[in-house]
Order: structure tokens, then C-alpha cells, then sequence
């Protein structure tokens, strides 16, 4: 009972904290008159990866690998198969074409590197898989080249509109952040410590733990931030928060971790692995086939059948 208090009360401060620092870092952003767009692809694409981050960071620092790496796969493929099929069931998804063309390949070419990094022991002498701190530093590299893609196009796009000025004092502002963070600190022992007790008490992996019941939980903001903008119209909105925090996970997250501590990587985490690349894949194939570069409410059906069938496999395995 006490883990599962600490799990649940974890993820709540998480999530809550995420909000405080996105809506503080946002107020100082527009005070500073950089424009909305950007905001968007880096301020909450980065707010509503914290809650993985922290509580990778945190396992990855108690050498909990299983449950680093387990929340991040784990939270991708939440993000798409479930964040975006509850998003295409509420209201269908056109996609702008410069998400089609440049963020979700680049999203997909991010799952298909950490395959290869993790793997790359296999054909060496060494034949312990992990994710090194080399590792790390080329996933940060990749990482700020998606920075400089987004410095560019916001560069490029003249039609971008500046962000409103910030409703909050700058005090106000640095409160939010600093409890923010503070917050996440918190939250993120809680559900590691958490997490983990279940897992001992229910006799299963960390693994299992932190790809179903912390992933899930993790992901409850991209849930919120895409469902929200879906009913809202905005479905520009509702993909590129669900494509653009897949990529701040593996790279930004995975690669700031493990330059930090070197995470073990079990084979059987190849499968899924596959997993995040079939997801990630799946998006493109959902808009050809819709020809009309949109994630149709059939397809969001399907979306939430492969998660529900994907938990089953995880959870019997």
C-alpha cells in the first residue's frame, strides 16, 4: 500500500511540477519576446519529458538500468499508440508536411541510433550491451542538431507570431520554476522508490514495471497537453508534442543519463525497442494511407487495440 502511495503520489507531484516550470519558463520566454512556435517545440515538448527524465535520471543514478531504459521505450510507445490514438478518437489529426517530413523521420531515425548504440557490442568482443557514456554524447550531438532544425525553421518561418507578453511577474515566474524543480526532485524518488517496491512485492521485473504502470504515468502529460489540443482544434499541436517529446526522450533524456552513468541493456529490451520503431513508423503509414497527410479516427482505433495487445504481451511474458 505504501508503495503504491508513493508511486501514485510521485507521479501527481511529477506532473504538477512539470506544469509549474513549463508555465514559469513560458512567462520569462515571452518576456523575453521569443516567439510561441519556439516555445512549443522546446519549452513543452521539454516540460512534458520531465517526468521521464526524472525518474530515469534518478533510477540511472541508483543503477536501476531495467527501469531507466524500461520508462523511456516504455513512454514512447505510450506517446504514440495511446497518447495519439486517444488524440485521433476525439477528433481526426491533419499533419502539417514539415512535421511528415523532417520531425517524425527524425523521431524514427532517433529510435533506429539508440538500437544501434546499445547494440553496437554485438559486433565487437565485447558482448555486454549497454548504453556508454559515448554513447551518450553521440545521442546529445544528435540532439543538438534537433535544436539547430529548430532554430532554423523558426528562423525561416516568417509567419511565426511572438508570444504574448508573460501574464506573471518575473518573481512570480522564478517561484514557479524553482518549485518546479524542486518538485520533480521529489516526485521522481517517490516513483522510483515506488516502482520499485511494487515490483518486489508482485514478484516481477523493474522492467515490466516501468513499461507498463510508470510509462503510462509518465506520459499522463502528453496525454493531457494532445487530447486537450485535439478537442481544441489544435491538432498541429497534439502531434508535434507527442513526436517532439519521443525525440527529447531518447536523446535528450537517454543521452543526458547515460554520459552521467552507463546503462546495461538487456537483450530482451530489443523487442521493445522494435516496438518504438514499428510506432514510430506507424504514423507514416497511417498518413499515407489516409493520403491526406492525416490520423483518422480508424487509425486511432487501431492505435489503442496494438497498446491494449502490446500491455497483454508485456505483462505474460
Amino acid at each position: 500500500m505504501i508503495d503504491a502511495l508513493l508511486l501514485l503520489g510521485g507521479l501527481a507531484i511529477l506532473v504538477k511540477s512539470a506544469d509549474l516550470l513549463v508555465s514559469g519558463a513560458s512567462s520569462i520566454a515571452g518576456r523575453l519576446g521569443i516567439s510561441a512556435f519556439v516555445i512549443g517545440l522546446t519549452v513543452v515538448s521539454f516540460g512534458t519529458s520531465l517526468p521521464e527524465m526524472l525518474v530515469t535520471l534518478v533510477s540511472g543514478l541508483r543503477h536501476n538500468a531495467d527501469l531507466a531504459i524500461a520508462n523511456i521505450i516504455g513512454s514512447n510507445i505510450a506517446n504514440v499508440l495511446l497518447v495519439l490514438g486517444l488524440a485521433a478518437l476525439i477528433r481526426p489529426l491533419p499533419v502539417k508536411d514539415s512535421t511528415v517530413v523532417s520531425e517524425i523521420p527524425f523521431s524514427l531515425t532517433a529510435a533506429l541510433l539508440l538500437g544501434f548504440l546499445a547494440n553496437a557490442a554485438l559486433f565487437s568482443s565485447h558482448h555486454e550491451l549497454s548504453i556508454s557514456r559515448l554513447d551518450g554524447a553521440i545521442l546529445l550531438f544528435f540532439f543538438a542538431l534537433f535544436m539547430l532544425y529548430v532554430y532554423k525553421i523558426s528562423r525561416d518561418s516568417a509567419h511565426l507570431e511572438v508570444a504574448s507578453p508573460a501574464s506573471m511577474s518575473t518573481g512570480k515566474s522564478a517561484i514557479y520554476i524553482l518549485l518546479g524543480i524542486g518538485g520533480l526532485y521529489l516526485g521522481g524518488g517517490w516513483v522510483v522508490d515506488g516502482a520499485i517496491g511494487i515490483a518486489r512485492e508482485l514478484s516481477v521485473d523493474d522492467a515490466v514495471i516501468g513499461l507498463t504502470i510508470v510509462a503510462i504515468g509518465t506520459s499522463s502529460p502528453e496525454i493531457v497537453a494532445s487530447a486537450v489540443a485535439a478537442y481544441r482544434g489544435q491538432t498541429d499541436i497534439a502531434v508535434a508534442n507527442v513526436v517532439g517529446s519521443n525525440i527529447f526522450n531518447i536523446l535528450w533524456v537517454l543521452g543526458f543519463t547515460s554520459t552521467l552513468v552507463e546503462l546495461p541493456f538487456e537483450m530482451v529490451n530489443n523487442t521493445d525497442l522494435v516496438m518504438v520503431i514499428c510506432s514510430s513508423a506507424l504514423i507514416i503509414l497511417a498518413l499515407v494511407i489516409s493520403r491526406n497527410n492525416s490520423i483518422l479516427r480508424s487509425h486511432g482505433a487501431v492505435f489503442i487495440l496494438l497498446y491494449a495487445g502490446y500491455l497483454i504481451y508485456v505483462t505474460t511474458r
